[in-house]
């Protein structure tokens, strides 16, 4: 049941709900409370900063992809550590990058040697650490597997020197995505066995993210064991950076049916599209929950749900419903908090989505509204 009344929002708009919010991060601080871990907000799946004064009351910071990420999580997620990892730096950027954050991965021992001297002029006690590559992983789809043949993520233990040069307090592999800590066991397995021998004497380790863990099926037992023979085994901290998991099935996009027809099967056009408001749908692709709809063909009326671009591709997918769509008709897609506010885009000079927070208390209250001006500014 919705905590909100769709009727009452702007459309097209992401509306994301405390109460489902806290509750994941109610599951992650556990986990942290178990094992004692650290949990990082990965701000590349969920940046909506307005919340990040409440994700600091159950998590130990954010993980950034560059300098924008990593000042965003200064400014908005007071007292929380800052990381930072980029497959490659820019030098202008890491001038200012070392005056950030708490945490510094080197996607390759290249990268260490230009930039090590930039973080010892800097006098700050950065924890500095290397992407490691352990070409183990269960993606099946090449575009979100990091260890796919030659993959530029990471570097893989062919690479690495006898031991580690001097200033590397820790090691990081990422090679998940949403998937349960069956594969997360069998990942550290693998990391052990090509990396064993570097983890005695370390500060940290990094899982990074994909791990679903506030799935409602997620084995929290199995992570927690996990974690804790890692930590206990090496004497180090592990942390984990999950980006969907913190606001999994915590945010909605509604949207209107602007209008309807019929080229060999019913047609419906909302004010959302694919390609500009959920380009996952696209990428990956997928097919978003719609509240009361279902599979085609399993209630009386099948429609399929376009944007309103130019893009013929401009497809969300196809959807039964008890009654009959009319124009002005709200839809609510399920599971838009992630991946969507930080990958749409103004193409076809498409308005973004207005950004919603609904209070436990079920009062909505409107964050942000987008206009004219902000598409062209980009131009």
């Amino acid at each position: 049941m919705l905590n909100f009344d769709i009727s009452l929002l702007p459309t097209p708009c992401y509306v994301v709900d405390e109460a489902l919010l806290r509750n994941n991060l109610e599951i992650l601080k556990a986990v942290q409370d178990r094992t004692g871990c650290k949990i990082l907000l990965a701000q590349k799946a969920f940046s909506m900063y307005s919340v990040y004064p409440i994700i600091s009351e159950y998590l130990a910071g954010t993980t950034a992809s560059g300098l924008y990420e990593a000042k965003l999580g200064k400014e908005e997620m007071l007292n929380g550590e800052v990381h930072v990892y980029a497959p490659a730096y820019k030098k202008s950027d890491f001038k200012e990058i070392v005056t950030i954050v708490d945490h510094i991965v080197f996607n390759s021992f290249e990268q260490y040697e230009k930039f090590y001297p930039d973080v010892l002029k800097s006098r700050r006690n950065i924890e500095v650490g290397i992407r490691m590559n352990p070409e183990y992983s269960e993606i099946e789809t090449d575009i979100y597997n990091p260890c796919f043949k030659n993959s530029r993520l990471g570097t893989v233990i062919a690479e690495f020197p006898d031991t580690l040069p001097e200033g590397i307090s820790g090691l990081h592999f990422h090679t998940m995505c949403e998937q349960g800590a069956d594969v997360l066991e069998r990942t550290v397995a693998a990391v052990e066995e090509k990396f064993g021998k570097y983890l005695h004497g370390l500060k940290w380790l990094n899982f990074g993210g994909g791990h679903h863990i506030t799935r409602e099926d997620y084995d929290i037992e199995k992570l927690v064991e996990i974690v804790k023979r890692v930590q206990e085994k090496y004497s180090l901290t592990v942390y984990l950076e999950p980006g969907e998991a913190v606001a999994l099935n915590a945010g909605f996009l509604v949207t209107e049916v602007l209008d309807v027809l019929k080229n060999g099967m019913n047609l419906a056009i909302t004010d959302t599209s694919a390609a500009c408001h959920m380009p996952d749908v696209l990428e990956m692709p997928y097919r978003p929950n719609v509240i009361g709809a279902g599979m085609p063909g399993e209630k009386t009326y099948t429609y399929r749900l376009g944007g309103p671009t130019c893009l013929a591709g401009d497809i969300i997918g196809d959807y039964s419903f008890d009654n009959p769509l009319t124009a002005g008709d709200r839809l609510v897609f399920c599971d838009m908090a992630i991946y969507s506010m930080v990958k749409n885009n103004t193409f076809n000079g498409m308005p973004l989505p207005a950004i919603v927070w609904c209070g436990e208390n079920g009062i909505c209250k409107t964050i942000k509204k987008f206009g004219y001006e902000d598409f062209k500014c980009r131009l």
